[in-house]
């Protein structure tokens, strides 16, 4: 939850009832989006700045994201900006109310005439700030707050987040690097990585009780489409333990494995319901093959959004949508009825436990954080995903297991195609698009 500091402003010769009613209902609107709200109001210029003190006094020493300015009637900016350069380093939304009708009059506080004389202050200053306003016999602009508080504290938890990864580079894929000096500076979180040798040391020690908990507390949940292997469901449960272990132990909020290169090729085992458990019973962020701004991605869009920010990669354009799957594995979260799974191999890699979960349509949001000479960009679209046409990927063993993904339908997908960033994308549910401009906005992140 969004910890915000609410302070709402009227001028001294204003009824002061007027102010603090408005400014009530506007706080308790926030709270009921869901924000926590450290709140002082009525704030006033009074000659002696008692108002301004007790400002700054009830603020000082707590920890909040950002700080929600709302001008509830016409306020000398000196008032405002003698509170507002004690947490000049926070992200701020300047918020005018407005005036409402009595009969056939219109009555106003003049909201609208502090909030025209503090934005281009706000501006002056360098502040990070967002400026809405409210409109006579229009709903409020509350959603916008909101959005905008969220976004500050996304970027409040990316600045220390950190994601976990074994190995690098998957199939010395260009795409999926990430410069670390930058990401740190610009976004905030440090992708830590960690050997194979670690996870197959800790698996080692790991126990067939352990093991046996596992599949039947948590893999047991799983439709079997037809009996995998019992040495493949133990391996699966071990592995899972292992990165479990180093993941809770440093704090990793996001995960991604060495996959075709790494558990493949090395170990023998298709890592994809390792991923299945660690997203679904750890709640972490999980994508394949070392995909470094992949896994960035997704805790921008989780901690935007509470969803899982799931992967999915592309595998055929048309001229009005895209066909987008997953050769591996899906969230029970975005599942249409529950996870199912098989035992399938491809090619030439051993035999695993591939999830063919059905994944649920509705509006998405799809986005990639990408990096280009010292810039960030994101690139983000929506798009109707729709349940597939029948399909599959040549290489699985015969019958071809029908993969978990959607068909996109995207209102202009030649621009899409003419900027797409790397194969894998994060998908969220609705249109988030201003959430996520936001939160760049914040980072200074362009969105193409």
């Amino acid at each position: 939850m969004a910890k915000i500091a609410f302070v709402g402003f009227g001028e001294v010769n204003t009824p002061a009832d007027i102010i603090v009613r408005k400014c009530k209902a506007a706080a308790e609107s926030l709270e009921k989006e869901g924000l926590d709200l450290i709140s002082v109001y009525p704030v006033t210029d009074d000659y002696e700045e008692k108002d301004i003190k007790r400002a700054i006094a009830a603020l000082e020493g707590k920890s909040f994201d950002a700080l929600v300015v709302c001008i509830a009637g016409w306020i000398p900016t000196h008032a405002v900006v003698k509170v507002t350069e004690h947490f000049r380093h926070k992200p701020m939304v300047l918020w005018g109310l407005c005036g409402w009708m009595e009969g056939d009059r219109l009555v106003t506080t003049a909201d609208q005439a502090g909030t025209t004389a503090i934005r281009k202050t706000f501006y002056d200053l360098g502040y990070d700030f967002k400026y809405v306003y409210d409109i006579i016999g229009l709903p409020s602009k509350t959603k916008a707050v909101k959005n905008y508080c969220v976004a500050a504290a996304a970027a409040a938890r990316l600045r220390h987040a950190r994601s976990g990864m074994a190995g690098y580079r998957d199939m010395n894929l260009y795409g999926t690097q990430a410069d670390g000096p930058s990401l740190k500076r610009v976004v905030g979180p440090e992708i830590e990585t960690f050997e194979m040798l670690e996870i197959e040391q800790r698996y080692q020690k790991i126990t067939d009780a352990e093991k046996q908990e596992v599949i039947d507390r948590c893999m047991s949940k799983w439709n079997f489409l037809k009996p995998a292997n019992p040495e493949s469901m133990r391996k699966a449960a071990g592995y899972y333990l292992a990165v479990k272990a180093i993941c809770d132990e440093r704090g990793y909020d996001a995960v991604s494995l060495k996959d075709v290169d790494g558990m493949k090729k090395l170990l023998g085992f298709p890592p994809a319901p390792i991923f299945m458990l660690l997203a679904d019973e750890e709640g972490l962020c999980t994508v394949p093959e070392n995909d470094s701004l992949g896994t960035i991605t997704q805790l921008m869009i989780k901690y935007l959004t509470g969803q899982c920010a799931f992967y999915l990669e592309f595998y055929e354009f048309f001229e009005d949508r895209v066909l987008a799957g997953v050769p591996d594995y899906v969230p029970a979260e975005v599942t249409v009825d529950g996870v199912h799974v098989m035992p399938a191999a491809f090619g030439e890699l051993s035999e695993g436990i591939l999830n063919v979960s059905r994944v649920k349509p509705g509006p998405v949001t799809l986005c990639r954080l990408t990096y280009d000479d010292g810039e960030y960009y994101m690139h983000m679209v929506t798009g109707e995903g729709i349940s597939p046409r029948k399909w599959e990927e040549a290489g699985w063993t015969q019958p071809a297991p029908q993969l978990p993904g959607l068909e996109i339908l995207m209102d202009d997908v030649a621009d899409f195609a003419d900027k797409v960033m790397c194969q894998h994308y994060i998908i969220s549910y609705g249109d988030n698009t201003e959430l996520i401009t936001n939160l760049c906005d914040m980072l200074g992140i362009e969105v193409i």
